[in-house]
């Protein structure tokens, strides 16, 4: 869950999610539908500042929230994502902010479950896509450059993606160009760190000089599932820099076996 949601607010969106499933199990297809629609509607509300505060004024009986909901989107939006939209405006959240921002995160969740056993090529294609928006400049600034409708944006994306990858990965990049993380490479890091919660998974990072073998890499997965108690997805990039070793980011927990690491500490104790 993200860490953005607190006290009240964390509750609800726990609850929801739970509710979510019921409300996607089964079908991919369906967890699909409501995964749009719940972005959509996430992001009607961030910019319907009159009816984000009448869905989250807590004085006012839920009824009157939820029937106001089928009223607005009755219609427009999966039966699924109705059911997910009352529940949300029944639950007691924090800030007006807090409401859209939980749709868009149960959003992230319907479509993660879309991709039903593919979770692991979910996260591996998240995680690709961030570093290719990374290591190319010109692709960042275009899907960064303010001039740029957002229509455009996504049809960048998805020449870049479909037929390719997943169609939740392709959702997923569309979603990151909202703009309500702080940039791209941001929102897709949530999200996979969404898709690999949703499955019971922890995220790491692994830099190393050269690519490992499968033996390698369940032997550092099975070590780190140890150590932090549950199954551990690796990211693995491959950066000369590192010349040997290796170094493990997860969460804020930083594990440097590296030989520059090991030169750098040899340089400061010269140095010293």
């Amino acid at each position: 869950m993200s860490a953005s949601f607190r006290g009240a607010s964390a509750e609800s969106l726990a609850a929801l999610v739970d509710e979510l499933g019921g409300a996607v199990s089964g079908s991919s297809e369906s967890a699909a539908v409501v995964a749009g629609d719940l972005f959509s509607v996430s992001q009607t509300l961030r910019s319907e500042g009159a009816l984000r505060r009448f869905l989250t004024d807590v004085s006012l009986p839920a009824e009157a929230k939820t029937g106001l909901v089928g009223q607005v989107l009755g219609g427009k939006v999966s039966d699924a994502t109705l059911v997910v939209v009352r529940a949300a405006v029944s639950r007691r959240w924090i800030s007006t902010g807090d409401l859209p921002n939980a749709l868009e995160h149960l959003g992230v969740v319907a479509a993660v479950r879309s991709a039903g056993d593919q979770a692991g090529r979910l996260s591996d294609e998240l995680f690709s896509f961030a570093q290719t928006v990374k290591d190319n400049p010109a692709l960042r600034d275009a899907l960064s450059d303010p001039a740029r409708t957002l229509e455009a944006k996504a049809g960048l994306v998805r020449s870049l993606l479909e037929g390719k990858a997943l169609p939740a990965t392709v959702a997923l990049a569309i979603q990151s160009l909202a703009g309500t993380h702080r940039t791209v490479g941001a929102a897709l890091a949530e999200y996979q760190k969404v898709a690999a919660e949703a499955h019971g998974q922890g995220v790491a990072t692994v830099r190393v000089a050269r690519d490992l073998t499968d033996g390698e890499r369940d032997r550092l997965a099975a070590a780190l599932h140890q150590q932090y108690g549950r199954p551990v997805h690796l990211n693995l990039l491959v950066d000369p820099a590192v010349l040997g070793g290796i170094r493990v980011e997860i969460g804020d927990d930083v594990i440097d076996g590296t030989v520059s690491s090991r030169l750098d500490d040899a340089r400061r104790r010269l140095a010293g």
